[in-house]
């Protein structure tokens, strides 16, 4: 397993993120599914393990303490985060944490979800404070912030305090589209290591068209998309872990590989996927990675990403597949155009548009 020495400490490159384990027919996570996945990274070399305070309902970091305990603690690194967004207070939450991942500190801490309309309260109302005190106590070891905002927004955070690390949203898509070659060279040059969230996009990368992939898989055949995701990343000498968001043991094994045997992308290579990217994303509009940060508060209980992806669907094969709304309930029609869910995407999103797109094209098929 590739490692770098990140925050003075050897970290392996592949971070495994728990936010997208598997589950059971009752959506709670599988937790023998899930922690084979944790035992075949960890025998690979994996020894960075992220959760947060709200993934899986809460369930994530319950889940990674209990996984985890198998392993000699200080064989393993976790990272967990603070969400403003919860309104409750740092002391309860930071407590919390502790005890679901049982443990008395936690190696890398964030603040969760940094973005242009929470940053003053995340800077002005104590709980950065809060945390700095927490890493004097060696609770925390190293504190840093996960973003999704603007870069003037990035800027101002990034000179608020001195930071041990960051994690951004970063891939070959968004490189372009979403600031990230702004956002790592901001950090770069304040010497901000950097670590990866969405390096496939939610798995938007893992899957591109037809015409497009064959144009990769032409060039090299054994790859797979994923791997071309990461070999990507691979190149930029800042970006210390990538965080992916493994589902089924294929995917542990096929990115186990990658970061033990793959190399980074040469430039030929390089120029090829930016170019096939630029085609690809002609061809899919909305940018959902599947966070599911805006379904909790919908007043009408509809299941947004996948509205997302089949807008995408729509897009890419047109007004036919837009039908596949119908097969949700509650779905795209029953939208309020409330705005609450474009409120809290990363991703920018206007999703009250999309799903009246999504409507206007179910009536005209």
């Amino acid at each position: 397993m590739k490692t770098k020495l990140f925050c003075g400490e050897e970290i392996s490159c592949l971070g495994m993120g728990n936010m997208r384990l598997p589950v059971n027919d009752e959506k709670k996570i599988d937790f023998d599914a899930a922690a084979a996945i944790i035992d075949r990274l960890y025998n690979s070399g994996v020894n960075y393990f992220d959760t947060a305070y709200v993934y899986h309902g809460g369930e994530s970091e319950s889940f990674l303490g209990k996984a985890m305990k198998k392993y000699p603690r200080e064989s393993f690194r976790l990272a967990t985060k603070f969400p403003y967004f919860v309104g409750k207070a740092p002391t309860e939450v930071f407590e919390e944490q502790l005890k679901k991942l049982d443990t008395d500190y936690v190696d890398f801490y964030l603040l969760h979800a940094v973005g242009d309309s929470n940053a003053d309260g995340y800077l002005n109302e104590g709980a950065l404070d809060y945390f700095r005190e927490q890493k004097k106590l060696g609770r925390i070891r190293h504190l840093g912030f996960s973003f999704h905002g603007s870069l003037d927004t990035l800027r101002r955070f990034v000179a608020a305090n001195d930071w041990d690390f960051t994690q951004i949203q970063l891939n070959y898509m968004d490189w372009t589209l979403q600031h990230g070659k702004e956002q790592y060279e901001i950090l770069t040059e304040a010497g901000i290591p950097v670590v990866v969230m969405e390096p496939v996009r939610g798995g938007r990368l893992a899957k591109l068209t037809p015409d497009t992939e064959a144009e990769l898989k032409a060039v090299h055949p054994d790859w797979s998309l994923p791997s071309w995701a990461f070999r990507f990343l691979m190149r930029l000498p800042n970006v210390k872990v990538i965080l992916s968001g493994m589902s089924t043991l294929e995917q542990a094994e096929d990115n186990a590989k990658t970061f033990t045997e793959g190399e980074a992308l040469s430039d030929e290579d390089t120029a090829l996927l930016l170019e096939v990217c630029e085609r690809y994303k002609k061809q899919v509009s909305v940018p959902c990675t599947g966070c599911r940060y805006c379904v909790d508060d919908c007043p009408m209980g509809i299941n947004i990403p996948e509205m997302m992806e089949i807008y995408n669907k729509f897009k890419l094969n047109g007004r036919h597949a837009a039908k596949a709304i119908e097969k949700q309930e509650p779905n795209a029609k029953d939208c309020i155009g409330c705005g609450a869910c474009a409120a809290l995407c990363p991703q920018g999103i206007e999703i009250p548009k999309v799903m009246e797109e999504l409507r206007e094209a179910v009536k005209e098929d």
